[in-house]
């Protein structure tokens, strides 16, 4: 391939978002339908085909959330989050169960990725984050593995024992093997998004990253990156990131790779709060485009925004996830605050939390720009 070009997400190119003008409407705790009962439900990806084309079975859409029970404060959800299935068609939605048996991936809970659906309709490969160790303490390291079953009906199953796809090597990409949090946040190697290039096959996995010490010699936090790996003979092979964030952001999460209309999108999500102090961005959607895989890329809409959280409810929703028709999903997050903070304030994060899907909303294309279309 061509030598990849890295962007640097800078804060020039920050300088110029608006958040008034590419807000989201304001959601209501009405469009907080649950999905399963008992469960919170966020992070999600769809089956897609290897061309990123949303799989359609039975009138459904297939979407894989993370799950986990709701628990007195939701944000400890993470440290429980399993793997489930289910599906989205005129009807709402529908919960078909989890995906993998007790006891069956490497790590102590399961965490994001990415699920493609091969030609012959029934065999499935996920890729997948696992966190911690199986039957370890609680920790903060993550690993990329990847598992092969079979898609039937409504269900999934005969899953191949996970291997992990690629490992972090300290140089390009810091390893994320934390016990526990510092400076408020985790370092990244997780979210392992598939993307097929139509140009000439080749298979990436593109991961939220954090700098290693080539790019981040300090060991600064604000050191977010995009990772990307390339499928060689002998397996994933790490690359150089798509885009580093040094001394803009520290997390650059559920990065994943659209081709459509002859361009490559490249989506992110992010919060507000993993910004530089002073920046004024939003949690939101962000995303660059290119015309090759190798690059140049090129912060969408000049800045890099797509769409984020209304001023008025700046926590409303999370983890956007655009499929290869331009239909964005997201989970609600904490809706209808009000201008109430829930950092200190378990109880209030439990009564406001969505744990659900959002409303789907869809994108419209204009040369390097994109705007919300309904």
């Amino acid at each position: 391939m061509t030598e990849l070009q890295t962007i640097a997400w800078t804060p020039a190119m920050l300088a110029g978002i608006d958040p008034a003008t590419r807000a989201l409407p304001v959601l209501s705790h009405d469009e907080a339908a649950p999905i399963a009962p008992g469960l919170d439900l966020w992070d999600m990806w769809q089956i897609a085909d290897r061309d990123g084309r949303t799989v359609i079975r039975d009138g459904r859409s297939w979407w894989f959330f993370l799950a986990a029970p709701k628990l007195p404060d939701p944000e400890m959800r993470h440290d429980v989050a399993r793997i489930r299935l289910t599906s989205h068609g005129a009807d709402g939605w529908r919960d078909h169960g989890e995906t993998f048996p007790d006891g069956f991936t490497p790590g102590s809970r399961e965490w994001s990725g990415s699920a493609v659906l091969a030609p012959d309709g029934e065999t499935l490969t996920m890729y997948f984050t696992a966190a911690g160790r199986r039957d370890g303490p609680r920790t903060f390291e993550q690993r990329l593995f990847e598992t092969t079953g079979r898609f039937v009906g409504d269900r999934t199953e005969g899953w191949t024992t996970p291997v992990e796809s690629v490992a972090a090597d300290g140089r390009l990409y810091a390893v994320a093997d934390q016990a526990e949090p510092a400076n408020g946040g985790i370092l990244g190697f997780r979210d392992p998004g598939y993307f097929r290039d139509p140009a000439d096959g080749a298979e990436y996995l593109t991961f939220t990253g954090s700098a290693g010490a080539d790019l981040d010699p300090a060991g600064g936090y604000l050191d977010g990156v995009i990772g990307l790996a390339r499928r060689d003979a002998d397996g994933w092979a790490l690359l150089p990131p798509l885009v580093t964030a040094a001394g803009v952001n520290s997390e650059l999460e559920r990065a994943h790779i659209v081709h459509r209309d002859g361009r490559y999108w490249l989506f992110w999500t992010t919060q507000a709060k993993k910004f530089a102090p002073g920046t004024g961005a939003p949690t939101g959607l962000y995303a660059m485009v290119a015309d090759a895989i190798a690059g140049p890329w090129r912060p969408v809409n000049g800045t890099g925004l797509v769409a984020g959280n209304p001023p008025a409810e700046p926590f409303q929703a999370y983890c956007w996830w655009v499929t290869g028709e331009f239909d964005v999903l997201s989970f609600v997050d904490y809706p209808a605050l009000g201008g109430r903070a829930t950092a200190d304030d378990p109880a209030l994060r439990r009564a406001t939390f969505g744990g659900t899907a959002a409303p789907f909303f869809r994108l419209a294309a204009d040369g390097d720009r994109l705007s919300v279309s309904g």
